[in-house]
């Protein structure tokens, strides 16, 4: 019988980078960006992962696609693990794991058209020949509800939401199985937004494709995902399933994530408001990292740091938190 891998599969992930200090930069402290991060996900499946910014969201992104290095902690891709692959191994892992970035007019080069831009990949990992370009860029466009009219033009003569359906394009050209979108849609006006998220959507059922969508805004993730992981200062705070983690959060942070959601009839119930910033990830807090900010933290908080327990046995539904069955109940916002 067949051995049976996730699609991604992170353990124990960290990502610090070095402080350095006086006349020989002299290593002083690091920051801990990514601390221990441990997650997985299955195919054609999508895990929104969200927390304010400077959370570690991005670096953990960028060290799954080899743009940052990892310090420690293990990355298993399809089975394999590819902290420790050579680079030429890598190549084909490349392919299959793409990304899309938050400003799409900095991640497109400026002096290529786009036809070049969205096969640029497909020739470099020889999927066509050069005078093939054209048909497959035309499609490529048309995937993305883009038309041919646009294949000789360059980045700056589109919209925010054009040059990112163009990212995506690029990002589709590969055929890949895993796409990460950081921060996708957060640069867009609200209704370029929403016709971005359906478009992932319908590409998601029409290719098979997995996500790992990455943003600071929990009701844009509440429509993409099926699984919600929530990040604060390095670490995993909770998940589990969307809907169960937006209807009945179990740590306050996600509480206070879901309280800042704007309510359509411009009330709120149960408001959990945060104060303070998030503390620095080169000198975290003692105990759990969010002790300093929770209206809940007892002394235990500030001395013991909470490790992902599973709520009455499910291991899909966990949380880092000492009292999340003794805080008062919390009633979700619509």
């Amino acid at each position: 019988m067949p051995v049976m891998y996730s699609l991604l599969a992170i353990d124990h992930l960290k990502t610090w980078f070095p402080v350095r200090r006086g006349l020989f930069s002299r290593v002083a402290g690091h920051v801990r960006a990514v601390d221990g991060v441990s997650m997985s996900m299955e195919k054609g499946k999508t895990v929104g992962l969200v927390g304010e910014s400077g959370c570690g969201k991005s670096t953990l992104a960028r060290t799954i696609v080899g743009l940052e290095k990892a310090t420690g902690g293990a990355i298993h891709f399809n089975g394999q693990n590819i902290l420790s692959m050579s680079a030429h191994a890598m190549k084909p892992v490349r392919r299959n794991l793409q990304m899309v970035f938050q400003d799409p007019f900095s991640s497109l080069n400026p002096r290529m058209n786009v036809m070049d831009i969205i096969t640029e990949g497909m020739v470099e990992h020889g999927m066509i020949r050069r005078r093939e370009r054209k048909t497959e860029a035309v499609r490529l466009l048309q995937d993305v509800g883009m038309g041919p009219h646009a294949l000789h033009r360059y980045p700056h003569e589109f919209s925010g939401g054009q040059r990112q359906r163009i990212s995506i394009a690029r990002a589709l050209s590969l055929q890949p199985q895993l796409i990460i979108c950081d921060e996708a849609v957060s640069a867009l006006d609200v209704s370029i937004q929403a016709q971005v998220i359906n478009l992932l959507m319908d590409l998601r059922d029409r290719h098979g494709l997995s996500y790992l969508f990455i943003s600071h805004d929990l009701s844009v993730v509440r429509h993409i995902a099926d699984t919600i992981l929530v990040m604060y200062l390095g670490g995993i705070v909770e998940q589990g399933p969307a809907q169960a983690v937006i209807d009945t959060p179990l740590h306050p942070y996600t509480r206070a994530l879901i309280s800042a959601i704007p309510s359509m009839d411009g009330q709120s119930k149960n408001r959990l408001i945060l104060h303070g910033d998030v503390p620095s990830p080169s000198h975290p807090p003692s105990g759990c990292r969010f002790h300093p900010r929770c209206p809940y933290a007892t002394e235990q908080c500030a001395k013991q740091e909470p490790i992902l327990t599973a709520e009455n046995g499910d291991k899909q539904r966990q949380v880092a938190c000492f009292h999340y069955t003794t805080i008062p109940p919390f009633q979700t916002t619509r």
